[in-house]
């Protein structure tokens, strides 16, 4: 054999030996950049799931009448003390007459860190006229179903699932529920909870609460 011949031939075998090499090396590249992708597929943000819904925030159907913006709306709540919150919304007028009539506006604004469960217009207006009317002439009455309506604490959602708590007229107020639908004394529904006010957390409630 020449060496011309020779040479040839060795580089034949060389090259049947190393393009399988090389090939295969391409391929596990290949799927290894594939796999690397994987991750950063996964690891992306969900933009749906990771909304950050506030467990803090305001609920209940009756949140949906709150005013958007001004002193009646939930910042505008935030800023000023119960009493005077509570003035600026137009659901709670006859509350907040009968909070007056009974002296207790500077009672509820100047107390500190409080819950107030508040009876709306219509909760009042479950009550028979003539019922209503003379508790409002009774001072003494009227003050304690009113502060029937305030624990002396903050209360958050969390707590209102199952407890027990005195209120600010020594008597004592159950509540239960789960999520966004909670009930006090089983007789009371909070439709709009968890508003915040510079002093006070409000429940809104759908029926006046009273004292046993």
């Amino acid at each position: 054999m020449s060496l011309h011949t020779f040479r040839r031939a060795a580089l034949a075998v060389t090259a049947a030996v190393l393009l399988p090499l090389a090939l295969s090396a391409c391929s596990e590249e290949s799927t290894s950049n594939e796999g690397a992708a994987a991750p950063d597929a996964v690891s992306s943000p969900d933009p749906i799931g990771d909304t950050g819904a506030g467990t803090d925030a305001p609920f209940g159907t009756a949140c949906a009448s709150v005013p958007k913006s001004g002193a009646g709306s939930f910042d505008g709540m935030a800023q000023d003390p119960v009493a005077t919150a509570a003035s600026n919304n137009p659901a709670l007028s006859t509350l907040v007459a009968a909070v007056k009539k009974a002296g207790l506006v500077d009672t509820l604004n100047n107390a500190q860190n409080i819950t107030v469960f508040a009876p709306t217009n219509d909760a009042f207006a479950k009550i028979p006229k003539a019922d209503l009317d003379k508790v409002l002439a009774d001072k003494e009455t009227l003050t304690k179903i009113l502060t029937y309506h305030v624990v002396g604490e903050k209360l958050t959602p969390t707590q209102l699932g199952s407890g027990s708590f005195q209120t600010l007229q020594k008597g004592m107020i159950t509540t239960k529920g789960s999520g966004t639908a909670y009930q006090v004394n089983s007789s009371s529904t909070v439709v709009c909870g968890n508003v915040p006010t510079a002093n006070a957390t409000v429940y809104i409630v759908d029926t006046v609460l009273m004292p046993k």
